[in-house]
């Protein structure tokens, strides 16, 4: 690949100025058709940050092309491009577990720490190819994704970042989450500090989703079970790990209604699939995160019975339009890939590949592991049996289908991408959280990520940070050569 250097010493890239910038790609990956194109010319106007046309070229042809100039034209016929990956479950305000246990990082970490941190964090992801997240809580830094999706927004951001979903608090019940003080058992949180939320009955509810989308969040996040008993751990282990559901029907349908009627949508974390999640057959959520326990429920062994509910629940997720993110690398990282948690998870995982489950989506809860890392999500779904190409439009487009705004869905939706190609003519600034993405297509945002693996003999290789040369999000390079630019 050769790129003309730039002659700015500005963290704004080489490509904002271009009226049109060309980009020559060997192979293109398609999420619609699960293909590679050979040989396509994707336009880009870095006013808009929008792909303005896509089109097959010759050889010959790009072979008269000057390459000289960035501004003008990129030379990618080496590599194989692809849509920005998309991770939808991070926490960029959380770091490795095994640097520093979740309750010292809530508790123990300043904010300011903690917020440093998430900028490093944030361009990590971007410069791994991510060029889209969706992060499912501060976890104890209560309102400061708001204000870092700020940072990393528009056309000229304080700092390098993907594009910036945010959950803000998450929304928890009483007594179910942590950190738990050792000293005041009956109290919340520790120092007035708390991972989440807190609500209880059907009007907190109502109220803690009115604040928090009033506040600024994309989503909201509940807390549909969790490991409620878990000051039992010195007298039974299994009660304190046990995934138990926290908020009743009543309450959920108050936390999902609130949402939907504001315009946002629901992700759910789920160990296991409780009665509450479902109302007249449907998933009333948007994402189930985690469910290793959906179907098998502690089970060792599959049966002819769990095999029956894995086929229903791929039903069910489908005719709702509610993607599961089974997060298979943090129970892989937390326990060096050997512990019981991690053996179920990846037995669920190949159940539901075996019973049909298509509606996926990739998110690793990157936090609990290192940001950058985030390919490892989309590497552990193919070593379990995934086609590669599958799980590459998961990572890619149908990200972008789960965080999308409800302003997309249904008919109203379907005919906005109808005429989405119009947005290609446009020249304005769009709003950073307002256009499609995961495809490089016209009218799509430019959000376009290279390598030089081959995805088809070596997924892994090709999707790992290291293999991953050139990054554009919105129009914008941010790394070319393997080289960051801001």
């Amino acid at each position: 690949m050769q790129i003309h250097a730039p002659t700015s010493s500005s963290t704004r890239s080489v490509a904002t100025t271009a009226a049109v910038m060309k980009i020559y790609a060997g192979k293109l990956f398609d999420p619609y058709t699960r293909s590679l194109l050979k040989n396509r010319v994707i336009s880009v106007s870095p006013d808009s940050g929008l792909i303005t046309d896509v089109q097959a070229f010759s050889p010959a042809d790009a072979a008269r092309v000057d390459f000289s100039d960035a501004e003008v034209a990129v030379d990618l016929r080496a590599a194989t491009v692809m849509p920005g990956f998309v991770d939808v479950h991070v926490h960029l305000f959380l770091h490795p577990y095994s640097e520093v246990n979740w309750e010292d990082q809530v508790t123990k970490e300043s904010l300011a720490e903690r917020t440093v941190r998430a900028t490093i964090h944030a361009k990590r992801t971007l410069m791994a190819g991510y060029t889209a997240v969706r992060d499912l809580g501060t976890e104890g830094a209560g309102d400061a994704d708001i204000a870092l999706r700020k940072c990393v927004s528009g056309p000229d951001p304080l700092i390098p970042g993907p594009r910036y979903f945010t959950a803000n608090r998450a929304i928890v019940t009483t007594g179910s989450y942590g950190p738990k003080s050792q000293i005041f058992l009956n109290k919340e949180g520790i120092d007035g500090v708390t991972g989440a939320e807190v609500v209880d009955g059907e009007v907190e509810c109502v109220k803690a989703v009115r604040r928090q989308v009033g506040a600024g969040a994309d989503l909201i996040k509940i807390y549909s079970d969790y490991r409620f008993r878990s000051r039992m751990n010195n007298a039974g282990k299994a009660v304190s790990n046990a995934a138990i559901a926290t908020f009743n029907e009543k309450e959920v349908h108050a936390l999902v209604s609130t949402a939907h009627a504001l315009g946002v949508k629901v992700a759910a974390h789920a160990a296991h699939f409780h009665p509450n999640l479902v109302q007249d057959d449907l998933l009333q959520v948007s994402s189930i995160e985690h469910g290793y326990d959906l179907v098998l429920d502690g089970s060792s062994d599959i049966t002819d019975e769990t095999r029956a509910r894995m086929e229903k629940l791929a039903a069910l997720l489908t005719k709702s339009n509610t993607k599961w993110v089974p997060t298979l690398s943090a129970y892989h990282t937390m326990d060096g890939g050997a512990g019981e948690t991690w053996k179920r998870a990846s037995r669920a995982f190949k159940l539901a590949l075996e019973c049909g489950v298509t509606s996926i989506a990739c998110g690793g809860d990157t936090g609990v592991f290192a940001h950058g890392d985030n390919a490892l999500e989309m590497q552990l779904m193919v070593r379990l049996g995934a086609d590669w190409r599958a799980v590459l439009s998961w990572g890619t487009l149908g990200g972008w289908e789960l965080v999308r705004s409800m302003d997309w869905e249904g008919e109203k939706g379907r005919a906005r991408l109808a005429r989405v190609e119009e947005l290609a003519e446009d020249a304005r600034v769009v709003g950073d959280n307002e256009v499609p993405f995961g495809a490089v297509r016209k009218g799509f945002a430019a959000d376009i990520v290279a390598t030089t693996g081959n995805l088809e003999s070596d997924f892994a290789g090709a999707v790992d940070k290291a293999a991953i040369t050139f990054v554009m999000k919105g129009g914008r390079v941010y790394k070319r050569d393997g080289k960051p630019l801001a």
